[in-house]
């Protein structure tokens, strides 16, 4: 039997950006809701899904080149919401990413070369970025009074730099997904002037 492995291709945050962003929990204790732990924040840019240690490979010779070909770029997080947007009732906890041509272009290009090499099916919802802050339990939201539930729309001005893209497996756990590295690869560096 061949065994696979869930995959998905990220970008991490810097261990600053993941301590800011885990003070959240903090700040809204009475939601019913599972915090994704500090270590496990990312952006999701493809979710590959089940696949072989043939596949994987396959994939990070995709990542690597794409990130021996593109620039280093800022990301903007900028606001604290529920998710998704115009859902009733909510889901998540999640956090907002400036939507910029640099990650668009590197998740066009991603999906494009992912179909070739293995592929892989995108998802054609258009890609917004978001981190998952929390997930929220809606039997226990759905009987709380909306007095209760506390109002969740915090404007931000959070930024840092790409400077890799990870291919990661995500393993299941009793205590929720556990997630490792396979391989990180850096992007080019940005001339400044």
């Amino acid at each position: 039997m061949i065994k696979r492995h869930r995959v998905f291709i990220a970008i991490n945050f810097p261990p600053e950006i993941k301590k800011v962003l885990s003070r959240y929990e903090e700040n809204f204790k009475e939601l019913p809701a599972k915090w994704v732990e500090q270590e496990n924040l990312h952006i999701t840019l493809a979710f590959l899904g089940s696949i072989t240690d043939k596949d994987i490979g396959e994939a990070c010779i995709v990542v690597k080149s794409l990130a021996d070909n593109k620039d280093g770029f800022k990301l903007n997080l900028e606001s604290v919401e529920y998710g998704p947007t115009n859902k009733m009732p909510y889901k998540m906890v999640w956090l907002r990413g400036q939507k910029s041509k640099e990650l668009s272009s590197l998740k066009n290009q991603l999906d494009q070369e992912l179909v070739q090499a293995i592929n892989f099916k995108p998802d054609h919802k258009g890609f917004s970025p978001h981190i998952t802050l929390a997930r929220i339990n809606q039997m226990q939201l759905r009987v709380m009074d909306s007095e209760e539930i506390p109002e969740i729309n915090e404007k931000l001005d959070l930024n840092f730099e790409v400077e890799s893209i990870d291919v990661m497996e995500s393993v299941l756990t009793k205590n929720g997904p556990a997630y490792t590295i396979i391989e990180s690869f850096s992007l080019k560096l940005r001339d400044y002037e």
